[in-house]
């Protein structure tokens, strides 16, 4: 019999926790760097040398100086990388905690971080039990021996095997260099402090710990974030003038629609011409596409155009695929895991119908996040394809007759030209239209008076009446 670990959490919960675990990681990758991170150098510990050990006074000094902040919470930020196993004390190894004096601490190896994820066995707790058993001849700590006899009661059917395995490992450490052997033991006694902590010690998984260590982390990387330029002055200032030359002439408030303003003269021409799927669309909105791929995109009849040229190219499941993800994107919530799973059979699965070219890493992103499907779970093969068809596609759409004949088919309507009399006389007879919640009103109530006026079917009656007996005697 063994102790049962606790099932993890894949779902919406488990996000946030790994992305403050990756944020963490980062900040100690950072304060591993030779030049502007934490000082290291061997230290003297009792009568042995150990390398590459740093201070808690240095990593709260840089800290603060990193991030601008006061000792204290340098301090509470030491605290938590302390509580999640990427630092670990060589000395007090049951507080986790930076103390702001010469204590020696030093970075946990990378094996040992909890975005591995490596299960934590019971087993291999009781081996590492065993092991400090025999190296401190039976002298463990009070947690220690009350889990010591816990684990030697449920597994006593193995426990040969576990204590054979404990006096290898120990006979292989006593090989190593001393230094290595002390280094060795701290890694696995901190790693096995955080995981299987003594009684009142928090952990790694406390859902306090993660969230304020995430909610700082995130404040800071977004100050620093906006702090930082992006862009030069002179190169954004440079694109909105391109813009703004580029749009100028589809502008209604610089230009005049054509052929006419419906909003000033009551003509629905400038509607009619440029409805969404219209047959021949007008020469502005032709050349609009040239502007760029999105722009292509955005307008339905010049996808439906695109679409015909990618179905000669034999393509035309790329631009299926990115509108599939843009219908998971802004569809309803209740049909998405349905979409996705008919997306991934439909162009994903290996033998899918409609397979699209993408490459691996994009596919194993796809994959795994298809496990527990949300609205942007397909945005890294959506960018991927909509690039694909950016650099290859639309270049060649725009040199083919597909948009040269639409270029000649293209409407140039002519200005409609209406005198201030006309003007005038379309404001005078212009009346405010009808509320929407007036108009469904009354086509209630014609709906109300249709159904009063309508003869009536006594065999529906009938029925009606008999299921409702029944059910009452169900009930009674």
């Amino acid at each position: 019999m063994t102790i049962k670990n606790a099932i993890r959490d894949y779902g919406q919960r488990y996000r946030p926790r790994m992305a403050c675990l990756k944020k963490a990681e980062k900040v100690v990758l950072e304060m591993q760097d030779p030049k502007s991170g934490v000082k290291s150098q061997p230290q003297r510990l009792v009568i042995t040398t150990i390398p590459h050990a740093i201070t808690g006074e240095d990593i709260v000094a840089w800290l603060a100086d990193k991030f601008q902040i006061d000792a204290q919470e340098a301090r509470s930020v030491g605290s938590m990388l302390v509580a999640l196993g990427y630092i670990y004390p060589l000395q007090d190894h049951k507080r986790l905690v930076i103390k702001p004096d010469a204590s020696l601490y030093r970075f946990q190896t990378p094996y040992f971080w909890p975005t591995q994820q490596w299960p934590v066995e019971d087993t291999d707790y009781a081996i590492y039990l065993a092991k400090r058993n025999i190296r401190k001849k039976g002298i463990l700590e009070l947690h220690e021996q009350e889990q010591y006899n816990r684990l030697h009661k449920w597994m006593n059917h193995k426990w040969d095997f576990i204590v054979m395995q404990a006096k290898e490992q120990y006979r292989a450490a006593k090989e190593r260099k001393k230094p290595d052997r002390v280094v060795f033991d701290c890694q696995e006694r901190a790693y096995w402090v955080v995981h299987r902590p003594p009684v009142r010690l928090y952990t790694h998984t406390d859902e306090h710990i993660l969230l304020t260590l995430f909610c700082f982390l995130q404040m800071i990387f977004t100050q620093q974030s906006i702090m930082r330029p992006r862009v030069k002055s002179s190169v954004s200032i440079g694109a909105l003038v391109k813009f703004c030359t580029t749009y100028h002439t589809h502008d209604p408030f610089l230009c005049k629609p054509l052929p006419s303003n419906p909003w000033l003269t009551d003509d629905v021409t400038y509607w009619t011409l440029n409805m969404l799927h219209v047959e021949a669309p007008t020469k502005m909105r032709v050349e609009r596409w040239t502007f760029s791929f999105g722009e292509l995109l955005s307008d339905p009849r010049g996808r439906d155009d695109f679409r015909l040229f990618l179905k000669k190219e034999f393509s035309g499941e790329n631009l299926a695929f990115w509108e599939g993800c843009e219908d998971i994107k802004f569809g309803a919530a209740a049909t998405m895991g349905e979409k996705a799973e008919q997306i991934y059979k439909t162009f994903l699965a290996r033998g899918a119908p409609r397979w699209i070219n993408i490459d691996g890493k994009t596919m194993e992103i796809t994959v795994k996040g298809l496990k527990h499907p949300h609205r942007y779970v397909l945005d890294a093969a959506q960018t991927h394809i909509y690039m694909l068809m950016k650099k290859d596609k639309y270049g060649r759409y725009l040199k083919s007759p597909f948009y040269k004949e639409m270029q000649k088919k293209a409407i140039c309507p002519e200005e409609h030209k209406f005198t201030d009399v006309q003007l005038e006389q379309n404001s005078r007879n212009r009346r405010p239209s009808l509320s929407p919640i007036i108009l469904r009103q009354q086509e209630q109530e014609l709906k109300a008076k249709m159904a009063a006026s309508a003869p009536v079917d006594i065999t529906q009656v009938m029925s009606k009446l008999s299921n409702g007996f029944m059910w009452l005697c169900q009930k009674t």
